[in-house]
């Protein structure tokens, strides 16, 4: 019986287990140019018994900027910088993967420099706030990408997972969940457009397939990997589930013929079920699964995996506060509680200083 201790090859790249770090924004780019600092080298290094680390979200532009103190990949400094990360994890016999995450409409001109604005695959503004320097301001409404402008995105993504690969790490994450601009380009209520890529569900799902395509294309397809969350409402998305069931089939039918590293999807509710075992079904790849959890994933999910619904399991709270989960699931806990108070921004207080286990 295959458990999530037990090593897996991930298209050419050796895990020593199943159990991934998801990834999760700490906004603490603090470094200049919205580099990681040492306190990230120290964070990441500290949780190298992961199977893999899947970064923080990482904006692969200027303006796919969402949130303040986000780190970049569009500038040499930021290389430079993520370089120091990659090579410590490797030091500790750990392996990383860069989420390369556009906001798209989900951020605010004040976190933008100069006269930037988010931009969206419609000009359709999503219900909420949004966190900057000055405090919680409204989300506004993002400027529609033209046509050259969607093609130049693409190659924004494929800009970026070449410089992660100069920056050491062992591949990209695409992050196409959450409200994102990739999911906002699969969900009817965020892509309103009537050209190519708009419209039906098999029209909306062509920008996610086209990223996936240039990106494999830059880096190669066993570097490459994706992130979805079929009907996850978080940053105002509407997906119902009669959309998903057609989209997000057909998509991973498109990608699966292409050797990703893996799929990695967020599960949003229980009732997800039968879809994921259906998409499941449609990729022959590696499965990462962040599954829909009653409070941070637990000791319970490993099952997961010994039952074949899953290849990998994603741990993301519990991992940001037990830098050693693989040893503490091994043992079945303690476990330290998170504190969402030091989720986002601040100092090493919540980041680098939740103890591992003694003895």
């Amino acid at each position: 019986m295959t458990t999530a201790f037990d090593p897996i090859d991930l298209s050419g790249t050796r895990l020593a287990n199943r159990i991934a770090m998801a990834p999760m924004t700490r906004s603490r780019a603090f470094g200049p140019g919205l580099t990681p600092t040492g306190s990230t080298v120290e964070y990441y290094t500290q949780r190298a018994s992961a199977g893999l680390i899947i970064s923080e979200g990482i904006q692969p532009s200027v303006v796919g900027q969402g949130y303040p103190d986000t780190p970049g990949l569009y500038s040499a400094e930021q290389v430079a910088a993520w370089r120091l990360v990659t090579d410590a994890v490797h030091a500790e016999g750990g392996r990383i993967f860069a989420q390369l995450m556009h906001a798209g409409r989900i951020g605010h001109p004040d976190v933008l420099p100069g006269e930037l604005v988010p931009v969206g695959p419609s000009a359709v503004a999503a219900e909420g706030q949004v966190f900057t320097h000055e405090g919680p301001k409204a989300i506004g409404t993002p400027r529609e990408l033209t046509a050259d402008e969607v093609r130049a995105t693409i190659e924004d993504f494929a800009a970026a997972a070449r410089r992660a690969v100069e920056a050491g790490f062992d591949g990209v994450e695409l992050h196409g969940a959450n409200g994102y601009l990739i999911h906002q380009f699969i969900a009817p209520n965020t892509n309103r457009r009537t050209d190519e890529w708009g419209g039906d569900a098999e029209s909306r799902i062509r920008f996610a397939a086209e990223v996936t395509k240039a990106v494999a294309e830059a880096i190669g397809p066993e570097r490459t990997a994706i992130r979805l969350s079929p009907t996850n409402p978080y940053n105002d998305i509407a997906e119902p589930l009669e959309e998903a069931e057609r989209a997000y089939p057909a998509l991973l039918r498109e990608l699966d013929g292409l050797g990703l590293a893996y799929v990695h999807i967020l599960e949003a509710t229980p009732a997800l079920r039968p879809l994921i075992l259906d998409l499941r079904k449609e990729f022959s790849g590696t499965l990462v699964l962040n599954p829909a959890t009653d409070g941070p994933t637990g000791h319970d999910a490993l099952t997961l995996v010994e039952d074949g619904i899953a290849d990998i399991l994603a741990y993301g709270a519990l991992f940001l506060a037990n830098p050693d989960l693989p040893a503490r699931l091994a043992a079945g806990g303690p476990y330290n509680t998170p504190d969402p108070a030091t989720f986002f921004g601040g100092d090493e207080k919540g980041y680098t200083d939740y103890p591992a286990l003694t003895g």
